[in-house]
């Protein structure tokens, strides 16, 4: 039997849910226990007035007596003054102890959020990761605290009252109870009503989210296209999805209500018959027959509005279940059992038979083999989408790989713990992330523990003094949202600065001067220079002075590398890739991209500096076979957007989609 009901407790929704929530309550348990009791009193003391009435209708107004004891008015209101201070402490401890809970998970959920790496954000979008990591929170904490005080009130009421209605007439009670049965019994499938909605509903909520951040990040965009009226549409699209699921949501449990209401006036009906008959034969008195009345009322009340109070429970239900869901779900990328420490990086890196797919059987990554000692500078090259940004990805295991192994002086970076191996890669990007803050915030993110004098060097070494000293707040100038309000030169400058601050012996450059215009990106690169000495370098550039001053130069092609070596040994390739690639820039001095240069090989190269159109942003679930996840990729026919101006023959830049530029 024991075992029975162990079963049936674990199976039950409520004792689940609740269980998984006590080590979030656990720290806090005193309070949230004693928010808990003080409601047993709260619900029992309605059953006072419903007592007290029977002797004070039976002796004043039966009786016409004014003899009734003179304290039963007094003790009313006495009981309902306490009552009311109980419910005030009740609320405030409920406030208090949801507030710790809501805070506590968001905190767990915050931790897995950023333990998860780069190809969970890929899947998913901004406004589901608002929804889920916050709303569901707020939802699952305040649904769940504020249901129960009321829960456990109503319960202890209605135990009270119960005992007043069986103490006046026990006929009159089992005839109540079996009404009140019938009218509670359509709760138990609140959830299945429910549920499939309640998902859709989410969906749409997140949408509206991710509409709302697009919105922002992506206000120049609607302006320029005169996307307006397309961004209306879509966002009242969204809204009328939202509308029509919460009106089918109301259809499908609004009338639970009415239909409480129906049967507990049946109940009352049914009572005020048979407890007419019962005073008149004698069975009951008036004053039995009024406070059973005023108990049943009190009873049945709260229940007619109840079906909102289930209707919300089961919404806080299922937002712990999306939360634990989170919270169960294992992190693909992790530190091993025994995993240990890269204290530095003394000889070499190997990618042996690297094979790295975002898609089953679709592999971006074929068999890579590479070593680069200590101290090198490997540039990539190659045509977009064949797995340059991937390969470097790879290294901080922002991914991992489907086959072979890359390894840090001999060792398995898989067997190799995350905080250390990033501790020792300083990686640049084409668009580099600032956080809202100040220039110093963002720059000593690279290490916290930074003195006055580096902080000073760093910034010297990304050209960024005179910029600083030149701003009114100096280094301390809030830059907005994303570095909102700085060039792109200054934030890739702010960017290097960092990496600087970081000290990490490898470092990799991915398009790091892409998007700049020649005059920032001769800026930029110098600061790129300062920040190479002495590292083990990868480089993925459009610039082919960046690519000539590489020890070597790898090919990728396809997710295969084709060739490797020093500038002049691949020039000496005949029909060699990057031949191919360095002899057509020459060809094309102005630098369009790569399907211009097929397309338009013979004609006259474009004059001046006319602005070019900003690369097409493409998600990586719409790139075929996921080749290549991160950064702007340039379509066919659209000139890239760094080439502003032409370019002279002693520096040219290699077209795009022939060799180098990212996705």
């Amino acid at each position: 039997m024991p075992h029975d009901v162990k079963k049936i407790l674990t199976a039950n929704q409520f004792v689940t849910n609740y269980r998984r929530m006590w080590p979030f309550v656990r720290p806090i348990w005193f309070w949230a226990l004693l928010s808990v009791l003080i409601c047993i009193p709260i619900g029992s003391l309605d059953a006072a007035i419903a007592l007290f009435l029977k002797p004070y209708t039976d002796i004043v107004v039966v009786g016409k007596d004014m003899s009734s004891p003179w304290y039963i008015p007094l003790l009313i209101v006495t009981f309902t003054f306490v009552q009311g201070l109980l419910n005030y402490a009740a609320t405030f401890l409920s406030v208090w102890v949801g507030g710790k809970l809501t805070m506590s998970l968001k905190k767990r959920l915050y931790e897995k959020l950023v333990c998860f790496d780069p190809a969970y954000f890929d899947k998913s979008t901004s406004g589901e990761i608002i929804y889920r990591y916050n709303t569901d929170a707020d939802t699952a904490c305040a649904g769940l605290l504020t249901n129960l005080k009321n829960f456990i009130t109503r319960i202890f009421s209605s135990i009270a009252l119960i005992g007043v209605l069986f103490y006046n007439s026990w006929q009159l009670s089992i005839v109540a109870i079996i009404i009140l049965f019938v009218a509670v019994a359509p709760l138990v499938r609140v959830k299945k009503l429910i549920k499939g909605l309640v998902s859709k509903n989410t969906m749409s909520l997140t949408a509206l989210n991710t509409t709302y951040n697009e919105t922002f990040a992506g206000n120049k965009t609607i302006c320029s296209y005169n996307l307006e009226d397309y961004q209306k549409q879509k966002f009242f699209g969204l809204l009328e999805s939202v509308f029509d699921l919460t009106v089918a949501m109301t259809r499908r449990t609004a009338w639970l209500s009415p239909f409480m209401h129906f049967v507990i006036s049946i109940g009352l009906g049914l009572a005020v018959a048979l407890g007419s008959w019962l005073i008149v034969n004698g069975t009951i008195t008036s004053g039995n027959f009024v406070s059973f009345i005023t108990a049943l009322l009190m009873l049945y009340t709260p229940l007619k509005n109840i079906s909102g109070n289930v209707v919300a429970v089961q919404y806080s239900f299922m937002a712990i279940e999306r939360i634990f869901d989170l919270l169960d779900a294992p992190l693909p990328i992790c530190d091993r059992p025994g995993a240990r420490d890269l204290p530095d990086i003394r000889s070499n890196i190997v990618f042996d038979n690297v094979i790295f797919e975002y898609e089953p059987e679709r592999p971006v990554l074929k068999n890579i083999q590479l070593e680069v000692k200590v101290g090198e500078t490997l540039a990539l090259v190659g045509n977009s989408g064949g797995g340059k940004s991937t390969l470097v990805s790879l290294l901080p295991r922002f991914y991992d790989i489907q086959g072979g192994s890359i390894k840090i002086d001999g060792v398995d970076i898989r067997d190799i713990t995350l905080q250390s191996l990033r501790r020792n890669i300083a990686v640049v990007f084409q668009d580099n992330f600032l956080f809202t803050g100040t220039i110093r915030d963002n720059i000593v993110l690279g290490n916290p523990d930074a003195t006055g004098d580096d902080i000073a060097h760093a910034l010297e070494c990304a050209y960024l003094t005179d910029f600083v000293n030149g701003l009114p707040e100096g280094i301390n100038t809030e830059i907005g949202e994303r570095g909102i309000l700085l060039s792109g030169g200054q934030k890739q400058r702010v960017a290097i600065a960092r990496a600087f601050l970081k000290q990490a012996p490898v470092v990799v450059l991915d398009e790091a001067t892409s998007a700049l215009d020649n005059k920032s990106e001769e800026i930029v690169q110098q600061a790129i220079d300062n920040l190479m000495k002495d590292k083990t370098v990868f480089v993925i550039a459009h610039r082919l002075s960046t690519i000539k001053n590489a020890n070597r130069i790898a090919v990728i092609h396809e997710g295969e590398l084709v060739e490797l070596g020093s500038h002049e040994e691949l020039m000496a390739l005949e029909n060699g890739q990057y031949r191919r690639l360095y002899e057509m820039q020459f060809k094309n001095p102005a630098g369009p991209d790569s399907a211009e240069a097929e397309t338009h090989k013979h004609d006259p190269a474009p004059e001046g500096g006319a602005p070019s159109p900003e690369p097409h942003q493409r998600n990586p679930s719409e790139h075929a076979g996921f080749a290549e996840k991160k950064g702007p990729e340039a379509e066919p026919g659209i000139r890239h957007a760094t080439d502003n101006t032409p370019l002279s023959t002693s520096e040219p830049a290699l077209s795009h989609g022939l060799h180098v530029d990212k996705l």
